[in-house]
């Protein structure tokens, strides 16, 4: 009897060596329940192929950035003239005033170069009705630019500057995107210079009835006055829509932001280069 204690007392030592050993070494693959002292395996998720965690999105941005630019317009109008200026009584006292002349109004915008010869991608209501056209590259050179074709159907317009061997846009899929994929938004919000947004896309298919055809991205990135018509990229700084519109109340970012898929961009782009304007049946 005493031997078969002895023996017990050795197997029982053995064993609870070995499971301590196994639950140092591979906590995941042991667990105690409380109730009943049972070991049950408890699985962990297999890693994806070739799945790395991203910490920087700036190879995006360093391939993408040099491709958009920042657009100057001015536009000649007409100074609104006085309500007094058509009332009888002023008219007779102090007789017909001349009009109060015209004033120069500037705008701001965004655009993406589409190929190395000089053709950009941009809003039509960026370049609609403007006297003068200035595009400010990268590397801080300011050019003219003059309007190739615009489409107000789809709101998008095509600029050439007299510039070559430019940086061009790599174009993405745009119709692989799906709610939920990271996105970069480049342009020049209010004027301050070239600027990085970061959000996600929260829906596709979108129609908020600014435009004829609608099928917009929206996204959360950051878009403001003045990013019109720049780039919405994907994490590879690949183009995927042109930065549009937002929905907004006080006329800044709300979260709520809207770019044309680039598969609808370049088949615009295309025509416009190719006919000077947009032909549909």
């Amino acid at each position: 009897m005493r031997r078969f204690w002895l023996v017990f007392a050795q197997t029982a030592t053995i064993c609870l060596a070995v499971l301590f050993v196994v639950s140092t070494l591979r906590p995941d693959l042991v667990a105690w329940n409380i109730r009943g002292g049972d070991v049950v395996t408890v699985k962990e998720p297999a890693p994806e192929a070739g799945a790395q965690p991203v910490a920087s999105y700036s190879d995006a941005v360093r391939k993408a950035m040099p491709a958009v630019v920042n657009i100057f317009t001015s536009q000649q109008v007409k100074r609104p003239r006085h309500p007094l200026m058509d009332d009888p009584l002023f008219r007779y006292f102090f007789g017909d005033q001349p009009d109060s002349g015209t004033q120069r109004r500037e705008g701001l915008g965004s655009g993406v170069i589409v190929s190395e010869q000089g053709y950009i991608l941009t809003n039509h209501h960026v370049v609609e009705s403007v006297d003068q056209i200035e595009v400010a590259l990268s590397d801080s050179r300011k050019v003219p630019a003059k309007v190739v074709g615009t489409d107000p159907e789809t709101d998008l317009a095509v600029l050439k500057i007299e510039v070559q061997k430019l940086p061009a846009i790599t174009f993405g899929r745009a119709e692989q995107l799906r709610v939920g994929d990271v996105v970069l938004a480049i342009g020049n919000p209010f004027g301050v210079g070239q600027t990085v947004t970061f959000g996600i896309v929260s829906g596709l298919g979108r129609n908020i009835g600014i435009a004829t055809f609608e099928n917009f991205i929206q996204t959360d990135a950051s878009i403001h006055p003045g990013n019109s018509g720049g780039a919405l990229v994907d994490v590879r700084g690949n183009l995927v829509g042109v930065n549009t519109a937002i929905y907004s109340q006080t006329g800044a970012s709300m979260g709520i932001g809207y770019a044309i898929p680039a598969s609808t961009a370049r088949q615009v782009m295309e025509q416009i280069i190719e006919k000077g304007s947009v032909t549909r049946g």
